[in-house]
């Protein structure tokens, strides 16, 4: 694995590793012993690899295991829309290294990427707070499926080889880690010179390339099951559900299709812990 030249020069640097447990938890570790940031662990095999509430995330060779570790990257309250400059990030390397972009390669909320209808990747956002100073420290982990897809999952799923048969992991991480570095320069630079809504042009980018948008969708919340339409995103990246009683904004949940006969149930959306 190596990062893309524009990514070297922009700062990040890349720790690649044959196999580990946990590509966020070595992510963990190098901030709690004051790694400044800007950098991308990559594994070829994972094998204690998770996803949402702690579901297991199948990691055998052939894929793309990577996080990336962020030190300081913004205040707090604007963290979570880290996890759609990552989700855009990702479709927009995907795309480029397959050739097929919206509406068949398709965000779902909150940031799983979705083939025709079936889940290639996975995010996986965390907060922690490391050190003396309390710094804040973003864990970004990507999960791809380059080569395979889990084949007992209780939902759609497919691999990137179905599109392009000799794709390499290597091309996709390279494409990856351009990609973010684009899109985290673009949203820092929006909070500088358009502070009011910073998230504005990340927003509109993720919105062209989401999945269920003014469909009838559930989503999953511990407290119980809220049905309505996706009527896109508020300022902050919460869902707008929108139902006879008026728009509820939804923070994280589990975000159902139940009218697409693909239906994406149970995929391991990304998950926020500040």
């Amino acid at each position: 694995m190596q990062l893309a030249p524009e990514t070297e020069s922009a700062g990040y640097r890349l720790l690649a590793l044959s196999a580990t447990e946990s590509t966020n938890d070595d992510a963990v570790r190098a901030a709690q012993a004051g790694d400044p940031g800007q950098l991308w662990i990559v594994a070829r095999e994972q094998r204690a690899g998770r996803g949402r509430h702690g579901r297991t995330w199948s990691s055998p060779p052939g894929n793309v295991y990577a996080s990336l570790l962020l030190v300081d990257p913004c205040p707090p309250a604007t963290a979570p829309q880290l996890g759609f400059v990552a989700g855009l990030a990702l479709h927009e390397a995907v795309e480029s290294v397959i050739g097929w972009g919206a509406p068949r390669l398709a965000l779902k909320w909150p940031n799983d990427l979705l083939l025709d209808g079936a889940k290639v990747s996975g995010l996986l956002l965390e907060g922690h707070r490391v050190g003396p100073s309390q710094k804040l420290a973003i864990v970004i982990g990507f999960g791809v499926n380059v080569a395979l897809s889990p084949a007992a999952a209780p939902y759609p799923t497919a691999a990137l080889r179905q599109i392009a048969p000799r794709l390499e992991p290597e091309s996709v991480f390279a494409a990856l880690s351009a990609r973010f570095a684009e899109a985290f320069s673009a949203w820092r630079a929006a909070a500088r010179h358009s502070p009011d809504d910073p998230f504005a042009g990340i927003r509109r980018l993720w919105l062209e390339r989401a999945a269920g948008i003014g469909q009838e969708v559930a989503v999953r919340l511990p407290s119980g099951q809220k049905n309505g339409t996706f009527d896109g995103l508020d300022p902050f990246g919460r869902l707008r559900l929108k139902s006879s009683s008026g728009v509820e904004l939804i923070d994280a949940g589990d975000l159902y299709f139940p009218n697409l006969q693909s239906d994406s149930a149970g995929l391991v959306p990304g998950t926020t812990r500040f």
